[in-house]
């Protein structure tokens, strides 16, 4: 039980911390905390609700933070837009990439840091180019595709050295900081 309560308050600091690294401005495109919150969250906590729940807070409060930021004329970019809903299911559905995580090593972390960025990627400029919720129009045709892809690259490279490098300190201080208490358990 010590463990669950110490995951939980973990994570609620990461969602906190994670939600206000995303509107520092200049950060490098993409370069965010949430893919690796959600695969941390989706790996670590066993009630599947709560899993779920932690990679929604975080885009939330980032989102309103951002709003608040772009009313008051300080950001050039709302919190809100349309279209936002499919990053919401996106970087929900990220956490059955972290659920999918059986044995928590290193090998598997990095597997999972790298496959959820790129789906992210596939994915999310595929419903921009078919023009699912999407303010940006790209022409029904492969060039119109392969368009959308080519202005997603940016963010691409930046989620995958994000998600790589937020995973690897979640994940690693996580082990560091409960490696008495996880021998103690499997002893």
């Amino acid at each position: 039980m010590k463990l669950n309560h110490k995951l939980i308050w973990t994570l609620i600091l990461m969602v906190i911390v994670g939600a206000v690294y995303r509107v520092i401005p200049d950060r490098p495109m993409g370069f965010a905390p949430q893919l690796a919150i959600a695969l941390f969250a989706g790996a670590m906590i066993k009630d599947k609700k709560l899993a779920f729940l932690f990679p929604v807070l975080s885009m939330l409060i980032s989102d309103l933070l951002y709003e608040v930021l772009y009313v008051y004329d300080l950001s050039p970019y709302g919190g809100f837009y349309r279209g936002m809903w499919i990053n919401y299911v996106l970087f929900t559905s990220v956490t059955l990439f972290g659920l999918m995580i059986r044995k928590i090593n290193v090998k598997n972390v990095l597997f999972a840091s790298l496959a959820a960025p790129t789906y992210f990627f596939l994915v999310s400029n595929f419903l921009t180019w078919a023009g699912v919720g999407s303010y940006v129009e790209y022409p029904a045709t492969w060039e119109g595709l392969m368009a959308s892809y080519t202005a997603g690259i940016p963010f691409y490279k930046g989620s995958l050295m994000a998600t790589v490098a937020f995973s690897a300190l979640f994940f690693g201080t996580w082990y560091m900081l409960n490696k008495k208490e996880l021998k103690e358990a499997t002893a």
